[in-house]
């Protein structure tokens, strides 16, 4: 079961990445963009995912994955019940969230220094 406190660090340790609170919401941006976001009581990871491969990830685990409201489907967003992850697998879809947002140069620099992905 992963927790916010697994993924954290990660929004101030990430190149570029910050963590703000919007509207008592923790959020990692790069810049203006967010890529992660939690609910209020910090149940629900929402983070930055290819719109073409939503459908499947949110169709093959229902229970552990859903869409955003219909008015943010325009972005690529996808949610996460933190309890159903394992504190892993919620790195993991961090970190896939932050390249999506930053310069390819900068995501493969944290691959050089992270071989095996995010600890």
């Amino acid at each position: 079961m992963a927790v916010v406190d697994d993924v954290r660090h990660l929004g101030s340790e990430l190149e570029r990445s910050y963590e703000v609170y919007v509207r008592r919401q923790l959020k990692f941006r790069v810049k203006q963009i967010v890529y992660v976001a939690f609910s209020v009581d910090e149940s629900v990871m929402g983070f930055g995912f290819p719109k073409e491969e939503r459908a499947a990830l949110v169709g093959g685990e229902p229970d552990r994955f859903h869409l955003p409201r219909e008015s943010d489907l325009r972005f690529n967003w996808v949610h996460a019940n933190l309890a159903t992850l394992d504190p892993a697998e919620a790195r993991e879809f961090v970190v896939d969230a932050w390249r999506m947002v930053v310069p390819q140069k900068v995501s493969r620099a944290y691959d050089l220094t992270h071989p095996h992905g995010p600890g």
